[in-house]
């Protein structure tokens, strides 16, 4: 199958309560369609994290998915929920606080384990950057993701917003995947996707068509975007997304939606196939600086 993948992001959860199906509102009968839509197009990776909506998405996923399904799910760590500041999230590095977060995760998502965890940095990317007592050695934070591998709570680490110093550091510990910012228009980390390809390392682009926050661009914009879709008679959104598949081997893809008509669309991206003047084209548009705050 096409090598893509979906996430739950934000969005899903803004109004979907996690109760029973047969008394959710129409908004969380939707986002669990959607997931069951997911598990039917053959999805076997979903992205989550406590902090989407402080576990009303795990919430939603631990209803909707089940054993049989075979989706791994992979959460984060490393930031909690902020309902009251610029952006509604706040950074949480020290030890603890990522050991409680893994607790939350595994109490909402109703499992004895979270077969991949990533560990949100915050050091490149848009974002907040840690100040005080939040800035914390990689290897202290390694050193409690590692021992909660070792009891079983977390099968695999991952690491995100990370530097290419702290992917090297990271590496001993055992690195699944990396999930950074990363599109079209934002190729900053070509050497990171280099490491990854060469250690096996998953390469995992969040935020893969751009986004809406302020001072960030939309792949879907770019002119060249635009016209390989006219002519190839597919979405923008698909090409920004095909090309990611076609750069690199390892690329898993978690474009988040809250619609089954874009969930499907997103899907069929593995099938686009970019030739050479096309790939040229885009290969061509300048990248812009991922380093953008957002609150």
């Amino acid at each position: 199958m096409p090598r893509v993948r979906v996430a739950p992001g934000c969005s899903l959860a803004a109004s979907c309560p996690a109760s029973a199906t047969a008394r959710c509102s129409w908004s969380g009968c939707a986002a669990i369609a959607l997931l069951r839509r997911a598990v039917e197009l053959g999805v076997d990776h979903i992205d989550t994290a406590q902090f989407y909506g402080d576990g009303l998405v795990n919430g939603l996923l631990r209803e909707a998915l089940r054993p049989e399904d075979g989706v791994l799910v992979a959460s984060k760590v490393g930031a909690a929920p902020d309902p009251g500041g610029q952006i509604p999230l706040r950074l949480a590095q020290r030890p603890e606080q990522l050991r409680s977060s893994v607790e939350d995760n595994l109490r909402s998502l109703g499992t004895d384990q979270v077969p991949l965890v990533n560990l949100r940095r915050a050091d490149v990317g848009p974002g907040l950057r840690a100040q005080g007592d939040q800035a914390v050695d990689i290897d202290d934070q390694l050193a409690v993701m590692t021992a909660l591998r070792d009891e079983g709570k977390i099968g695999a680490i991952g690491l995100s917003s990370v530097n290419l110093d702290g992917l090297r550091r990271g590496l001993p510990a055992g690195i699944a995947c990396v999930q950074n910012a990363y599109s079209l228009l934002t190729r900053d980390d070509e050497d990171m996707l280099a490491l990854c390809a060469a250690e096996g390392i998953a390469w995992v682009p969040y935020f893969p068509l751009g986004s809406a926050f302020p001072g960030m661009a939309k792949v879907t914009d770019a002119l060249a975007v635009r016209a390989a879709a006219q002519s190839m008679r597919v979405s923008p959104a698909q090409i920004g997304l095909a090309w990611l598949l076609r750069h690199a081997p390892h690329v898993l893809l978690i474009p988040g939606t809250a619609d089954i008509r874009h969930l499907e669309a997103n899907i069929a991206a593995g099938t686009v196939t970019l030739d050479d003047p096309t790939l040229a084209a885009l290969d061509a548009v300048p990248s812009r600086s991922a380093e953008v705050p957002l609150g």
